[in-house]
């Protein structure tokens, strides 16, 4: 098991194990982190689950794929430490990784 927080955008902390090859965006939905949609269920089709990663981790999180670049150009307020919840799995590299979930996921 790694451990994920996710850091609500009101700051409100939710921690979790998460099997390793669990997604992110898989541990929010399936555990009722509000905050992500995951309106596609997970197939990089939509950047409803648009996190922050921690700049401390952004590299262990490995690089964007040409699907999740094109996606994110579709969530709001993007920055260098953007991802896709849906496209990283947990690895015990990752344990103890912090996202922050933006206001909206529109």
């Amino acid at each position: 098991m790694a451990k994920v927080t996710y850091i609500e955008h009101s700051g409100k902390e939710h921690v979790l194990d998460l099997a390793p090859g669990t997604t992110i965006m898989e541990g929010a939905v399936k555990n009722r982190i509000p905050g992500i949609d995951a309106d596609c269920g997970g197939a990089c089709a939509c950047a409803t689950c648009h996190v922050f990663v921690d700049a401390d981790w952004i590299e262990k999180t490995g690089k964007l794929g040409s699907m999740e670049e094109s996606m994110l150009d579709f969530a709001e307020g993007i920055t260098p430490l953007s991802r896709l919840s849906c496209q990283i799995s947990m690895t015990p590299e990752l344990d103890g990784i912090i996202v922050r979930l933006p206001a909206a996921q529109h």
